[in-house]
């Protein structure tokens, strides 16, 4: 029969170790009830199994594992083969202790490795066990010589295996860990997308508050600037009233001075009327001195630039016993300040009037009050 090669390591695991510890068991318990011949019989191909397992634990706790399964095997041995044997001798007796310590220790490393090993690879030792004993019956021939490659390829094929499984286990922890990254990542683009998300919510938010915000300043500005222009209008039509009261005051003062002129006028009329119905010649020596403070008037009136022809002020003028001036006031202003001051220093340049003494005392005292009429082309 040809010789198989060595198979891959990584098919055996832990078969091969408990099926030679089998063996070794059913070695030692054949051993220690039958008796050997003398001559070197070539054992049973069942039971020329060696273990080469050894596990560097104690074998404390495996000792009353061995006796266990020691008194197992015996107490199903056949009867037939426990029939009583010859001793062997010193020497023979020797090597059988030898070999059954040397099983023993083997068997002891086998069952600490099978115990650890018993929970993962029980099922799978005992669908390779069926196997490995076919294998076994057909390679018990040539184990002798393929001891030594069999252990090696033991060795080999549990370094493998361990290597594999190694392997196995780097490649399901860097998957594991690549799922995880890969999770993690996950994760944080959901994170990283919701705080975008989040962050532009926010900064809709604030533009949305910013907006309204602006529009309510607008509102309030446009509301204020509102508020300006009606109490700017409210103000302007403030000032056109109080320039309309005083408009309408310094007309009804101008119309209250020009009846007052108007009344003197008319009493001094009616007096100078009076004078003349009794004394014509006091009214025309009266009119006489009118015409020398008319003409005198009329030689110092500066007359302004700016005068109309339309323009008249008249003037009231009150005078001392000697002629001298005491006193001007318009009676009827033109409407121009600059016409009616023109006016008044006309009279005050022209004083005094000295022809008033020799005017007789009733005359004297009926002209010491005069009214002049000033216009740009004569002063009456």
């Amino acid at each position: 029969m040809a010789i198989k090669p060595p198979r891959d390591p990584q098919d055996v695991g832990y078969t091969w170790p408990t099926v030679l510890a089998v063996a070794v068991h059913l070695l030692v318990v054949l051993f220690s009830l039958v008796s050997l011949p003398s001559s070197t019989a070539e054992p049973d191909s069942s039971s020329i199994v060696q273990a080469t397992f050894v596990s560097t634990e104690t074998f404390t706790d495996q000792a009353q594992q061995t006796t266990d399964q020691q008194a197992a095997l015996n107490s199903s041995t056949d009867p037939d083969e426990a029939e009583p044997a010859p001793e062997p001798d010193a020497s023979e007796q020797e090597a059988l202790q030898q070999q059954a310590d040397e099983a023993a220790a083997r068997e002891e490393a086998q069952a600490q490795a099978r115990a650890e090993e018993q929970a993962r690879e029980l099922q799978e030792a005992q669908a390779q066990a069926e196997a490995e004993a076919q294998r076994r019956e057909e390679e018990a021939q040539r184990l002798a010589e393929q001891q030594e490659v069999a252990a090696q390829a033991r060795e080999e094929a549990q370094r493998e295996a361990e290597a594999e499984a190694q392997r196995q286990r780097e490649a399901e922890a860097e998957a594991q860990r690549q799922r995880e990254a890969e999770a993690e990542a996950q994760r944080q683009r959901e994170a990283e997308a919701e705080a975008q998300r989040q962050r532009e919510a926010e900064a809709e938010a604030q533009r949305q508050r910013e907006a309204e915000a602006e529009a309510q300043r607008q509102r309030e500005a446009e509301a204020e600037a509102q508020r300006q222009r009606e109490a700017e209008a409210e103000a302007q039509r403030q000032r056109e009233a109080e320039a309309e009261a005083q408009r309408q005051r310094e007309a009804e003062a101008e119309a209250q001075r020009q009846r007052e002129a108007e009344a003197a006028m008319q009493r001094q009329l009616e007096g100078e009327a009076q004078a003349a119905a009794n004394a014509q010649q006091a009214q025309q020596a009266a009119n006489g001195f009118i015409n020398i403070v008319r003409r005198a008037v009329e030689q110092a009136w500066l007359i302004p630039a700016g005068a109309s022809d339309a323009m008249s002020a008249t003037i009231q003028v009150r005078l001392g016993p000697s002629g001298e001036v005491l006193l001007t006031t318009i009676a009827s202003s033109s409407g121009d300040s600059a016409f009616d001051r023109s006016a008044m220093q006309a009279v005050e340049h022209a004083a005094p009037f000295s022809e008033l003494r020799d005017l007789p005392a009733e005359q004297q005292r009926n002209l010491r009050q005069i009214n002049l009429r000033f216009t740009p082309g004569d002063v009456r």
